[in-house]
């Protein structure tokens, strides 16, 4: 092909690279090996993370997705046809526990992975990130980091959702109630310090605390909200998504959070929101409007019921429908995140 030929199919194309790369770019980078998955390890230490990847091959079509640390969804995967490159750029959270904070520490650095039904690479490159909007994610096992699938946490997903300059840091921990986060030393007295002016701390509590007074409930929620704020951030109270409790065709008090001592946990939250000024993503409600209209049947396909016969937390596909919901909230109440949504 002539340089001139070459030109005019170059000038041609406005989205991605279809022009043929040098041999070289075949190969996978020093830190990466492996086909299908691939895999690349970078020694870095904890902090956030611009990786910026080219996704594609210049000799077969591709379909690549690609996931970090503990399973978390960066990018869903992207076709590409053979000679086809997409350069995309994502930021990253690196800490060490990688996964749930009261965990195992996992491997140090920075693991990437690179999946989908047919994955490939160009170049790949890791560089600091330059003070990213922070969205961190205060929870329970609804929300972590879960190490092992099929359990998901939607904030495996949240990432996904996600342009770079934005980054999650999922500080979700399995089993924890809103007071046993504000006292275990590896979640909020870990976490606070970290919080900058603006950046977003999403708090989710409600399925551990399955005995907690209202008085409690919404005391320990008010510590959270004020901690946030003395570092300058900006507290998102949210309601828990339901579980997949059924009485006919509807979802029982159990599913909608009424505890225990018969508090009705997601409307303390929606009180302290109203009265303290924090904006409020209602997920009980949207959680219990989509797993109402899938019904009995259809809803299992959410949670790990067939698996596990477990009604509370979530398959891939549970995790992923939470965090677009999550998502409609960010974009109904307008957040500083909206404006970093894919």
């Amino acid at each position: 092909m002539s340089l001139k030929r070459l030109a005019l199919l170059t000038a041609a194309v406005n989205v991605a690279v279809l022009v043929p790369l040098p041999a070289a770019a075949a190969a996978l980078p020093p830190q990466c090996s492996g086909t299908a998955p691939i895999r690349c390890s970078f020694t870095v230490a904890p902090g956030n993370y611009d990786v910026t990847v080219e996704l594609g091959s210049t000799t077969k079509a591709a379909n690549t997705s690609m996931s970090v640390e503990a399973r978390r969804q960066i990018l869903n995967p992207v076709s590409t046809t053979a000679g086809q490159v997409v350069r995309t750029t994502a930021t990253v959270n690196v800490r060490s526990p990688e996964g749930q904070p009261t965990g195992s520490t996992g491997t140090p650095g920075l693991q990437i992975t690179f999946s989908g039904s047919a994955p490939a690479i160009g170049t790949l490159t890791v560089t600091p990130a330059s003070a990213p909007l922070v969205a961190y994610l205060a929870g329970d096992s609804t929300v972590c980091d879960q190490a092992t699938a099929p359990y998901t946490g939607w904030g495996q997903y949240l990432p996904a959702r996600l342009r770079n300059g934005a980054v999650v840091a999922n500080y979700a921990d399995s089993g924890e109630s809103s007071g046993s986060f504000l006292s275990n030393s590896a979640l909020f007295p870990r976490m606070k310090p970290l919080i900058k002016s603006k950046d977003l701390v999403f708090i989710q509590f409600g399925h551990n605390d399955k005995q907690t007074t209202a008085t409690a409930f919404r005391d320990n929620l008010t510590r959270l909200v004020n901690g946030v704020r003395e570092r300058g951030g900006v507290p998102v109270l949210m309601t828990p998504p339901v579980r997949r409790l059924f009485n006919g065709s509807k979802l029982t008090g159990t599913a909608l959070h009424v505890n225990g001592r018969g508090v009705d946990l997601p409307a303390v939250i929606r009180a302290l929101g109203r009265s303290a000024n924090v904006p409020v993503v209602d997920l009980t409600a949207k959680s219990k409007a989509l797993v109402e209209s899938m019904g009995p049947s259809a809803s299992q396909a959410l949670f790990l019921t067939r698996e596990a016969g477990d009604n509370t937390h979530f398959s891939a596909q549970g995790g992923a429908e939470m965090a677009n919901l999550v998502v409609q909230g960010v974009r109904e109440l307008n957040l500083p995140l909206a404006g970093f949504l894919r």
